[in-house]
């Protein structure tokens, strides 16, 4: 399995996108299979060059993200990226993890602070990390990963001193050693080229700044996930929701329009790759990167 930096790398030498899809682990063994074996597959129409697994609150995912990420570079070939986070885990355990993870012949892990389990305020774990840059930095020390850190655009929801404080410490994960900056999703393009210019101008951040989509399926649906995540639906794109309300065809139709947009003026602008939070469904983000002409 390959080093994502190295896939940045290569397709930026070669001008071209990088194009990775997110998965989470599914809560059954049923929905393990139906990733498994069938979004998963029906994904690669899209022509990933890698795929990250999320790593639940409180690291409650611990197990079965690891199982996906092997399946996924066992069985398709496929370089993948684990999360995982500062919660619930000290720098003993995380030691352990890593040397689990190695032995996966995975290079990549995107470092987070992480979500409690249950919500609430986030609490260091006795001996281990307080701060997503201090994860990054031992990953580092532990051999040789590939480190991604997670971004927000519109600054990180639980951050009370603005999102230039936030982006601040986006620089502290870059020079703890990050590779690259994969971001939260996002609907408005200028909040993504204010962040981008604002840490590469006048931060110096000169690491790969993916930012991360999401084709919307349902009205309700992204309601509730943009206030979970903190990010904001424009008021053009909220009136166009309320108008379909329940009429999830009209929105699954939508979202792929929207998106398909959003990801051609992304990359005219010049984004480096294109992240795509799948919520383990295939159609919609297959038939967007069908729609940018990369699949």
């Amino acid at each position: 399995m390959r080093f994502i930096r190295d896939i940045y790398a290569d397709k930026q030498a070669a001008r071209q996108p990088v194009i990775s899809l997110e998965f989470f682990p599914p809560k059954t063994d049923e929905g393990d299979r139906t990733l498994l074996e069938k979004q998963i597959p029906a994904l690669l129409a899209a022509r990933p060059d890698y795929c990250s697994v999320t790593y639940g609150a409180g690291g409650s995912t611990r197990e079965k993200t690891l199982m996906i990420v092997d399946r996924i570079q066992r069985e398709h070939g496929l370089t993948a990226l684990a999360h995982l986070t500062c919660v619930n885990h000290t720098r003993d355990e995380v030691r352990a993890l890593l040397e689990k993870i190695r032995a996966l012949d995975c290079k990549n892990i995107l470092a987070l602070r992480g979500d409690p389990p249950g919500g609430g305020e986030f609490q260091s774990t006795p001996g281990g990390f307080e701060f997503s840059a201090q994860l990054v930095k031992f990953i580092r020390e532990q051999g040789d990963f590939s480190v991604g850190v997670a971004g927000f655009p519109e600054g990180h929801i639980a951050n009370k001193n603005g999102k230039h404080a936030d982006w601040q410490h986006l620089k502290e994960k870059v020079e703890a050693g990050a590779d690259f900056v994969v971001t939260q999703l996002f609907f408005d393009n200028a909040d993504y080229f204010e962040f981008r210019d604002y840490l590469t101008q006048k931060l110096g951040v000169n690491v790969p700044i993916v930012p991360g989509v999401i084709a919307i399926v349902s009205a309700t649906q992204i309601t509730k996930f943009t206030q979970l995540c903190g990010a904001k639906i424009p008021p053009g794109l909220r009136a166009k929701l309320d108008a379909i309300g329940t009429d999830d065809a009209a929105a699954l139709k939508f979202g792929i329009e929207y998106a398909t947009r959003q990801c051609e003026e992304l990359l005219r602008a010049g984004a480096p790759g294109l992240h795509f939070y799948t919520l383990n469904k295939a159609h919609s983000t297959v038939q967007v990167v069908k729609n940018l002409g990369l699949a």
